[in-house]
């Protein structure tokens, strides 16, 4: 699959698994797919520098013409690969839209997350399918989950401790009681990196590396992972975080575990938004 020239990928934990004959898929031919891929990312790139300068209505305004002109361009596109390409790209938009447009139902900020990403569930499920791939390449699967949660535990802490350096305190809980690390873990582990990781593994490096092969299909996901970050307003936090995608990304193309790299997304957020700035 892609560029990577072995098949066989050795984590640093010492994970070995070899990608079956079903993953290797030979990467597409489309002529001017550069044109094509460019117009999106540059456009999602420019809505992400307006909102790291804090000019979010702009960023939305992008954004809008951004999800328009995807939607558009699925109708009359008539390559496949492009129009399921664009589809997993309007997931950005969609995300970054439901985010700043969602009314607070409450004053944490922790519990509005349930609304964004119950609601994000149904455009994320519905372009997963229609990817037409199979449960395995997105990574659907509970293979050595009794590896990877303490795995998972180990990796979100290192990478938690990494964001915290950068950032510094931004705990979305009050303190450390049993029912609001309990309410962060679920909400975060459970709901928010599934998400996540299903847009930005399952579905978009998944469908890059068809068009493009492995190695650009984990820089232009990573650097687009990083960039939806942008919000701290932290040049820092965008490249830590597009590291921290490059390392999940190839985490998920070495063992195609959803699980695995959702678990560590999730421990990190709860390690940085609650235990280590808490207990600190």
């Amino acid at each position: 699959m892609g560029e990577f020239e072995s098949a066989n990928v050795e984590t640093p934990e010492g994970i070995k698994t070899e990608m079956s004959e079903d993953l290797k898929e030979k990467t597409s031919e489309i002529e001017n797919k550069w044109v094509y891929l460019s117009i999106p990312i540059v456009t999602i790139v420019l809505a992400e520098l307006m909102i790291y300068s804090g000019r979010k209505l702009e960023a939305m305004e992008i954004y809008a013409l951004v999800l328009l002109g995807l939607s558009l361009s699925i109708i009359y596109i008539k390559n496949k690969d492009i129009q399921k390409t664009y589809q997993s790209f309007l997931l950005l938009p969609l995300l970054r839209l439901v985010d700043f447009s969602m009314p607070l139902f409450y004053e944490e900020k922790l519990y509005n997350l349930i609304f964004i990403y119950c609601l994000m569930a149904i455009p994320v499920s519905i372009a997963a399918i229609n990817q037409e791939f199979t449960s395995t390449q997105l990574g659907i699967t509970s293979k050595k989950i009794g590896l990877y949660i303490p795995l998972s535990v180990f990796m979100g802490l290192l990478l938690g401790a990494g964001e915290y350096i950068i950032v510094g305190k931004n705990p979305l809980i009050q303190d450390l009681s049993i029912l609001n690390l309990l309410s962060l873990t679920i909400i975060m582990v459970l709901l928010v990196s599934p998400i996540e990781e299903m847009i930005f593994r399952s579905v978009m490096q998944n469908r890059l590396e068809t068009v493009l092969g492995g190695r650009k299909a984990l820089i232009i996901t990573s650097i687009l992972f990083g960039l939806m970050h942008s919000g701290y307003g932290s040049v820092y936090e965008i490249f830590y975080i597009t590291l921290v995608g490059a390392v999940i990304g190839y985490l998920f193309y070495g063992t195609r575990s959803l699980p695995l790299v959702a678990l560590i997304h999730g421990f990190m957020n709860v390690f940085f938004f609650g235990i280590i700035p808490l207990l600190l």
